[in-house]
């Protein structure tokens, strides 16, 4: 960032794309101005509009011409960040790609409109994700910089104590290696992010209040089954279910001998 150039994140969901970028921003104390990214974000809506109201009455003019996030973005020195950059439009992106490469932009009627110096394009992307997205091109990859992927475990777990507030640290490394184990499952095609790891932790406490003194064990599984059973995806040629997939992750963590990891491809 500090080096000028604009930030292509790409990675599964609940890699902290959006937390790490919203973080920079923070420390810089520039704006962020957020844009979904979906078929409906056309060059028009990115860039701006003039109020078609006023234009009956007036004529095109700068004065009632509507800024788009784009030019919000640009003017102020922000950073323009667009969630789900592959669910955009091609027609899109080039407005995008001429912005970054001339720090400029020229608008029709309203003339050329110049970056501050701390104006970046940054965006995010799942490149897992087929559903309702379209396929990136090279020359839009080149002219980004940066990738993302999960967090060690050690750095999952201090994730899932700071979002759950849970003191038990065993609860925390046996929930996080759970989650993790979804990631390298022979028989799954999309493991949870560290999300599965937060809630399995605040379902187990639950159902120990709940429940008073039960078998730890069993509560662990109960909670996984509801927190991760929707959060994998089970390859289509298997046979098994995602929640008979996790119960046996389950049993490999807490019934399996040392160093047998079933889950593991390699193993």
């Amino acid at each position: 960032m500090t080096a000028g150039r604009d930030i292509l994140l790409e990675g599964p969901p609940g890699t902290s794309k959006s937390t790490i970028l919203r973080a920079i921003c923070t420390s810089w104390d520039v704006p962020l101005v957020l844009v979904e990214g979906n078929a409906e974000l056309t060059p028009a809506r990115l860039v701006g509009h003039h109020n078609p109201s006023r234009v009956l009455t007036e004529d095109y003019s700068a004065d009632n011409f509507v800024p788009g996030p784009l030019l919000e973005a640009m003017r102020s020195g922000g950073f323009l960040y667009i969630e789900e950059l592959n669910r955009t439009t091609e027609d899109t992106l080039n407005v995008l790609l001429a912005a970054m490469a001339e720090c400029a932009i020229a608008v029709p009627r309203i003339g050329t409109v110049r970056a501050e110096p701390t104006f970046r394009v940054l965006a995010s992307m799942n490149p897992f994700d087929n559903v309702g997205t379209a396929r990136i091109s090279d020359s839009v990859y080149d002219r980004w910089c940066g990738s993302s992927s999960y967090q060690d475990a050690a750095a999952e777990a201090d994730i899932v104590a700071v979002r759950t507030g849970c003191e038990d640290q065993r609860l925390i490394e046996d929930a996080v290696a759970i989650t993790r184990a979804t990631r390298a499952h022979r028989l799954l095609r999309r493991g949870s992010s560290v999300r599965g790891a937060i809630d399995l932790v605040a379902i187990t406490v639950e159902l120990a209040r709940l429940n008073g003194p039960a078998d730890r064990e069993r509560l662990i599984l109960d909670a996984a089954l509801l927190a991760l059973s929707a959060r994998v995806g089970v390859d289509e040629v298997a046979e098994a279910t995602p929640e008979q997939v996790i119960t046996e992750i389950w049993e490999n963590l807490f019934f399996s001998s040392p160093g047998r990891q079933l889950w593991d491809r390699t193993a």
